[in-house]
């Protein structure tokens, strides 16, 4: 070492039979171009740089005993196993269904198949009168038709099923188009639409969703939830309603009034829930995918015939044994 540049060579060198030159340089302005010249390096490995790869070391084999190359391992593959939901009537082979949620109701297998028991008659008031009845499915083309299904659907908040299925008849009488009702005016409107529940604001949100939807969406509804509750005088049941009825896509569980009292009653949340929309995500927590369709027609009959608001007929419920809302009364 100088008291200028010192070069450093290292020979590094390992078991395999390549071997590493590493030079280090230790800088120093005073010091001359001759003295800046690495150490030389052996004969062998000045022949291996020149042959344009990694210097071999000299090696002799051992006596009795065969050189060899190192061979390279094969990972061994590992079988990768994927969990995942099929779509109904779909079994994928060698894939796993996925596990049951950690909490389910106890016996709401049971209560489930009482309720369609008592519902088998299909007589309610939603049997007849619901969305999926209100508008005209001769009507051309298919987005009158569902448009008809939102404006029903708007309509029925807060209203029973007959004075929602009367102002649609009067609405359908006079052509239910987005441009009828852009170019009825707002007292028409009132009187057509008159005795729904918030009829003054149905009013208002009716033309305003009407207007929207004939500016970006080219006299359609939205295909997708997020866009439907983002209209005004949408909320989240009749979006999935709408998908359902008009898409015929199972976006979600449909939660009005009727399914939030009885899945309280019944216990099927995990803790009790104070709003439609909390009660949807209690219950699309637990239950299984291809029911969702089926719960909100089932519990809107139920509701109306059996399980009323106000003095629930538990006497005549094939469930009176298994709810414990029932236990109190």
């Amino acid at each position: 070492m100088g008291n200028g540049v010192t070069f450093l060579t290292i020979y590094v060198c390992i078991r395999e039979p390549t071997c590493f030159l590493i030079e280090v340089l230790l800088w120093n302005s005073a010091i001359s171009e001759d003295d800046r010249a690495p150490a030389p390096c052996p004969a062998w490995m000045s022949a291996g740089l020149a042959r344009g790869g990694f210097p071999q070391t000299p090696k002799a084999p051992r006596e009795g005993r065969k050189s060899y190359s190192p061979v390279k391992r094969r990972r061994k593959a590992r079988r990768l196993s994927v969990a995942y939901e099929a779509s109904e009537g779909e079994e994928g082979e060698g894939a796993e269904r996925l596990q049951a949620p950690s909490w389910q109701p106890q016996d709401w297998r049971r209560q489930l198949d009482n309720i369609r028991t008592m519902r088998s008659g299909k007589d309610a008031p939603v049997d007849q009168l619901g969305a999926e009845h209100c508008f005209d499915p001769s009507a051309s083309p298919k987005q009158v038709q569902r448009y008809q299904v939102l404006l029903s659907l708007m309509l029925s908040s807060q209203t029973k099923d007959q004075v929602t299925a009367g102002a649609m008849q009067r609405l359908r009488a006079r052509g239910l188009t987005v441009d009828s009702i852009l170019q009825t005016d707002d007292s028409t409107l009132g009187t057509l639409i008159y005795p729904v529940g918030f009829w003054r604001s149905k009013v208002k949100y009716i033309k305003q969703t009407t207007a929207i939807l004939q500016q970006r969406y080219g006299g359609d509804i939205p295909a997708s939830v997020a866009e439907l509750v983002a209209l005004p005088g949408v909320g989240p049941k009749m979006a999935h309603l709408a998908m359902a009825v008009a898409w015929g896509t199972v976006s979600g569980i449909a939660v009005d009034t009727h399914v939030h009292r009885i899945a309280n009653r019944l216990r099927w949340t995990k803790k009790a829930t104070r709003s439609p929309e909390e009660t949807r995500r209690a219950l699309e927590e637990w239950l299984p995918r291809e029911l969702w369709s089926e719960i909100n027609g089932l519990l809107v009959g139920f509701g109306q015939q059996t399980c009323l608001p106000v003095h629930p007929r538990c006497q005549a419920c094939l469930n009176r044994a298994l709810c414990p809302a029932a236990q109190g009364l």
